[in-house]
């Protein structure tokens, strides 16, 4: 089951795409460009060669293939930031029973939740993942998206994160995106260890992560720090395993209640704290100190029917950079538009339109740690970008529904 081609029959970029228009704050051009006015971006051996006014082009690429940008708009490529985009079967039931009056921690309590995922994930053999994972992949990546992180957690065994991670390499390879592949471990307590959270924590550092990391199929290292999941303590011992392996961290922080877990990833120099409904000054401060990104996650906000908004106010004073993705996962947030989020980060948390923008590019691609090669369109770079066929970026937020028919060029290749 492949992506819509496969990435060896994908046409190259290189060439002066032009004329597009480029939109605000989200590019680096090597030439001074008036407000509003055409421009150029040559792509060369699949990197951005050169940004700046059609009319001084220089003269060393005026050879190159002309790709016709219509004057659309130019972005960076979207980047979404935290998914759970690999697992088994779906808990359509579990929308039904919200509906109905049951909280999320009360199905949790019940057996449902993320461990009714982990079972469905454990019966699935590696390839029925990847057939189910490839069509959620595709939606997202038809939308502009050009780097993405998808996250295990539905495994609970080293056999079984192993598969998911496995899946999350494929689908990269198999689309020719960037995915940074997350280990999420202590993502809940299995049902052979109830009771017994020290030990499957000891686990998970001392045999899991070490084990994954050497196969080359971590790239950084979550944990959900909450009263229904994993105490402060249990947090910092992965995070102590994760530094010793040189791995980054982040965390799933104060979705549910104040733990105060944002302060202390932020002291472990934590590229994100995702959730963060119930952030407390503490935890700001911390994170604007570490440069630790903020990661809001309104599809999970909205489904779960949340009352509690992340404090915006706060973190746009303090200047932490906010990033916004689909938290894409069975349970909470069975989401695959990032423009549908950002229309939601501004409606339901008060984002401006220029902050959502940079939210699902510029400060995705920093929670990742892919700031130097995603998320800005600037010479040197590779070319990841996105050509929208509308007149103001803040149609991306504004439209609910639509699949604009963009242009995407994704890894110096044009996408089919």
């Amino acid at each position: 089951m492949p992506c819509s081609a496969p990435l060896a029959t994908l046409p190259p970029a290189d060439g002066c795409w032009q004329p597009v228009t480029l939109a605000p704050d989200m590019y680096q051009a090597d030439a001074a460009i008036d407000a509003g006015a055409l421009a150029c971006i040559v792509v060369d051996q699949g990197r951005i060669a050169w940004i700046g006014p059609q009319a001084v082009l220089p003269a060393c690429h005026a050879r190159l293939p002309r790709h016709e940008g219509r004057g659309r708009l130019a972005t960076p490529g979207l980047v979404d930031c935290h998914t759970h985009l690999v697992y088994g079967g779906q808990r359509a039931h579990e929308f039904a029973l919200r509906i109905a009056g049951a909280s999320y921690e009360e199905i949790a309590r019940a057996g449902g939740g993320i461990l009714s995922t982990v079972a469905a994930t454990r019966a699935a053999s590696e390839d029925e993942l990847l057939a189910q994972a490839l069509p959620r992949l595709q939606q997202l990546l038809a939308e502009g998206v050009c780097a993405i992180e998808i996250k295990s957690g539905y495994g609970l065994s080293l056999v079984h994160e192993r598969r998911q991670l496995r899946v999350a390499r494929r689908l990269g390879q198999l689309c020719g995106v960037t995915v940074r592949s997350t280990f999420l471990g202590a993502h809940a307590l299995p049902p052979e260890y109830a009771g017994r959270s020290q030990a499957y924590i000891d686990l998970v550092c001392s045999h899991m992560l070490p084990a994954l990391a050497a196969e080359g199929l971590v790239d950084a290292v979550d944990v959900f720090c909450e009263r229904i999941a994993f105490s402060l303590a249990e947090t910092e011992q992965v995070f102590h395993a994760a530094r010793q392996l040189g791995l980054p961290i982040k965390l799933h922080a104060e979705q549910l209640s104040n733990m105060e877990g944002a302060a202390l990833a932020a002291r472990h120099g934590a590229l994100s704290c995702d959730h963060v409904e119930h952030l407390s000054a503490n935890g700001i401060a911390a994170m604007r100190a570490a440069g630790t990104v903020a990661v809001l996650l309104p599809g999970a906000f909205y489904t779960l029917r949340d009352t509690r908004r992340p404090p915006i106010a706060a973190l746009r004073a303090a200047g932490v950079p906010m990033a916004v993705s689909t938290d894409h996962n069975p349970g909470s947030s069975p989401c695959l538009s990032l423009l549908l989020m950002a229309n939601m980060a501004c409606t339901l948390f008060g984002l401006t339109v220029p902050e959502a923008l940079a939210g699902i590019t510029r400060h995705a691609a920093r929670a990742l740690g892919l700031q130097d090669t995603h998320g800005l369109i600037a010479s040197g770079r590779p070319a990841n970008f996105v050509l929208w066929p509308v007149q103001d970026g803040a149609e991306l937020a504004y439209w609910l529904g639509q699949r604009p028919a963009c242009t995407i060029v994704r890894q110096g290749r044009i996408a089919a």
